[in-house]
């Protein structure tokens, strides 16, 4: 997934006045970070590296023809021993009973062949855009919707186990999409207490990490995000923290400054949506080092592990 675009919104600074949200970042992401630090320090893998450049995202048709190449030449990671999925067995009385979640696996495995329905315009509150997109790919044509799907099958059999009653948007189960405005409407419906939609980037080779991506204050057509924008912010900078202290992955070195959070107004699955929600860019799939996380199978039990922690932490208050 790209994340440039008009309605970009770069992290602003941060106000004086302490609420919960800054508390709430002040605790967790500099904990985080120095897990990292110390993760680093002893020989870990998924680190940044470098100060990365300009962002390089690729284009739409580019996208389309690696999504595509997928399908036709290399296939998936092959599944080991270490790449077998918890069995998914819901505790009825565990400490999510009564919560729900929604989990939004990003773009569809079979996208790239509904190319006319995919690209039809759809109203995001602030303007329009194509209903979905292809994703992107790692060089070797490791499909991004093959790796959410992946992620959202782990990350439900661990929310269930907690109580959680979990839903995904998607589940390989249909033709293409659904569309961004759909995607919203999903977790509205369902009336979630949380959604979470996953992705994996797009950027050029040395971009590197993970990044969640907060909804910004719209108020614009169909789109008023203004109730979500706190507790968005606090489930983001929770699955934050989480994450490096799962993966050991690194805050992403090309946006964010380093925190790994990202505020955006040009995402209709945040500007649609009346219930908290986030996104997370948890690597870059054009980035070799990045790759080689996203491709293994123990890692993204990890990457669901840690998403699902701060879900939990979230959750729990």
């Amino acid at each position: 997934m790209s994340y440039t675009g008009p309605g970009f919104d770069p992290p602003q600074p941060r106000r004086s006045r302490r609420g919960p949200l800054t508390v709430a970042l002040v605790a967790l992401v500099p904990g985080a970070l120095l897990g990292w630090a110390v993760y680093a320090a002893v020989g870990g893998s998924g680190g940044d590296e470098g100060a990365g450049s300009a962002a390089a995202s690729p284009s739409p048709s580019a996208s389309a023809s690696a999504s595509a190449s997928s399908r036709t030449s290399s296939p998936a990671p092959s599944a080991s021993s270490e790449d077998e999925k918890p069995s998914a067995s819901a505790s009825a009385d565990g400490p999510l009973k009564g919560k729900v979640v929604v989990i939004d696996p990003g773009h569809n495995p079979e996208n790239f062949k509904h190319t006319a329905e995919i690209n039809r315009q759809v109203d995001i509150g602030t303007n329009r855009k194509e209903c979905d997109t292809t994703g992107t790919s790692t060089d070797d044509g490791y499909a991004e919707a093959d790796f959410t799907l992946d992620v959202a099958h782990r990350m439900r059999a661990l929310l269930e186990k907690q109580g959680a009653t979990v839903k995904l948007t998607q589940d390989g189960d249909r033709p293409f999409g659904p569309c961004v405005d759909e995607r919203a409407r999903i977790g509205n419906r369902a009336k979630a207490d949380a959604v979470v939609s996953i992705h994996a980037d797009g950027s050029g080779t040395g971009n590197r990490g993970f990044h969640v991506i907060l909804p910004g204050a719209v108020r614009a057509g169909a789109a008023d995000t203004r109730a979500i924008v706190e507790p968005s912010g606090d489930l983001g900078t929770r699955i934050a923290g989480n994450f490096v202290r799962v993966t050991g992955s690194a805050p992403s070195n090309y946006v964010g400054g380093g925190t790994g959070l990202v505020t955006r107004k040009d995402l209709g699955g945040l500007n649609l949506s009346t219930v908290p929600k986030v996104f997370i860019e948890c690597g870059n799939m054009r980035d070799s080092k990045d790759a080689a996380l996203l491709t293994s199978g123990a890692w993204r039990q990890k990457a669901a592990q840690g998403i699902s922690d701060g879900i939990v932490s979230f959750l729990r208050g």
